[in-house]
């Protein structure tokens, strides 16, 4: 792969506000052998017209009714044609050498599948400094992924060969189907950082998963729920995925208690002795399903 085509999928909803900003960002890249995807999820304000722009630099897929960021997503990596993928939240936007240096790590990393860029934070049009919780790691990151999201879907370029050994989004996710992937991703590759921020990160905005989905940590158990069941976990790797089920149980459930709602707290509190550290053997419980 001299000069391999990058697919770049942009998923939108009413994004109109900022969605030339995130296409512009990508059409200055300095790499220019890219294909851009933008689907758009059933935006009911400006973003067709805004899209029309640019018309004939950008393939615009619509969704047939409002089906959330994993299914966007997905439908984008359906019609992708590169060899690699990478994805631009609509509200974030890149640095112009951004595709360069992860098109060049791959080129000196072959055994590379996945690798992501550092990122600058934005919050309510101040910059800021991320949390420590928040900082990335490079290599077998898998461990380190467990407590949050530490992998941004905007810093990511992956081989396309990836999704066929863990899978796609998962749709049933209406948040946190980020975390669930890189979870997957996680167990089975070597996820590597580039140390540049060459991505913008805008937050603090009222559309942002995190204040419109409540109880995001429900969809963490979830995921976590299900790679327990899974049957692809090391015997290590299931011991540190069950406690930070248990941690996050207790957490939630305890929430739930405080908040009048017994009957679901202890329903989480009780959940992870379905799914016991049993040594070798990591695969048999069903996923737990959230209501």
């Amino acid at each position: 792969m001299t000069s391999p085509l990058v697919s770049v999928i942009i998923p939108t909803h009413n994004r109109a506000h900022c969605i030339r900003r995130a296409v512009a960002s990508v059409m200055q890249q300095t790499y220019r052998h890219y294909e851009l995807i933008v689907v758009d999820d059933c935006s009911t304000d400006a973003t067709q017209e805004t899209l029309q722009e640019y018309a004939g630099s950008c393939r615009v897929l619509k969704m047939p009714v409002r089906s959330g960021p994993a299914a966007a997503r997905n439908k984008g990596i359906a019609a992708a044609q590169g060899a690699l993928i990478a994805f631009l939240d609509s509200d974030d936007a890149w640095l112009p050498e951004k595709l360069a240096a992860q098109v060049q790590f791959f080129m000196s990393h072959p055994d590379c599948a996945v690798c992501q860029t550092d990122e600058i934070w934005i919050r309510n049009g101040v910059r800021v400094n991320p949390m420590k919780k928040h900082s990335k790691h490079s290599g077998w990151i898998f461990e380190q992924c467990l407590p949050l999201c530490i992998v941004s879907p905007s810093a990511v370029m992956l081989h396309r060969r990836v999704f066929d050994t863990v899978g796609v989004f998962d749709e049933s996710m209406p948040a946190c189907e980020d975390y669930d992937l890189w979870l997957r991703i996680s167990v089975r590759y070597a996820m590597y950082l580039i140390r540049k921020p060459l991505v913008i990160k805008y937050g603090g905005h009222s559309d942002q998963q995190s204040r419109t989905v409540p109880h995001l940590d429900r969809w963490r158990i979830y995921a976590l729920c299900k790679l327990l069941a899974s049957g692809l976990l090391t015997p290590d790797q299931y011991r540190a995925a069950h406690r930070e089920l248990e941690r996050k149980c207790h957490v939630y459930g305890t929430g739930c208690m405080k908040h009048g709602r017994q009957e679901e707290g202890l329903r989480y509190l009780k959940l992870p002795t379905q799914y016991k550290q049993r040594g070798d053997k990591t695969a048999g419980y069903e996923p737990y399903v959230i209501p």
